[in-house]
């Protein structure tokens, strides 16, 4: 599929290093989790890890579980979620930030499995966690309320 769903904003740009960047903007319910996880996997396609690749359908799914979460877990009624994405100018490193706009329930420091094996919930940050090279919760940069969990996926 070669058409995007405009979002309420968007941006592809590449930096002076080399880094070609994407964000946007989405609501903060399921429907805009779920745009979020395929204008991720729209723009992977476009800077050349194609469809049902091994890249696109890992950081696809690593912003499937941090979108999933953002709204389930930092949804504020009337406040979106941003998804950032960042490859490197050598190609080998994906970064994934997406920023809620609720600091008072950060993620578990130590994401792990459900103590019941057949638990419907509980997997999305331990899975991330293993995906990603690195995972980190930082305090929003743009002066607003909010955290923003960061995964890096190295290619």
């Amino acid at each position: 599929m070669t058409t995007e769903i405009p979002p309420f904003e968007r941006t592809a740009d590449r930096t002076p290093s080399g880094e070609e960047s994407f964000s946007l903007c989405f609501t903060s319910t399921p429907r805009g989790a779920r745009r979020a996880r395929r204008l991720a996997s729209h723009r992977l396609d476009a800077w050349g890890f194609p469809y049902a690749s091994e890249v696109n359908d890992t950081v696809t799914l690593v912003v499937a579980e941090l979108a999933a979460n953002a709204v389930t877990h930092g949804r504020v009624p009337g406040r979106g979620v941003r998804l950032a994405l960042a490859l490197s100018a050598a190609r080998d490193l994906v970064r994934v930030e997406v920023t809620d706009t609720r600091e008072d329930r950060p993620p578990a420091d130590a994401p792990r499995l459900p103590l019941a094996p057949e638990a419907e919930t509980g997997r999305g940050l331990w899975l991330v966690s293993q995906l990603a090279s690195r995972v980190c919760v930082v305090p929003r940069t743009d002066g607003g309320p909010g955290k923003t969990v960061r995964a890096e996926l190295r290619l």
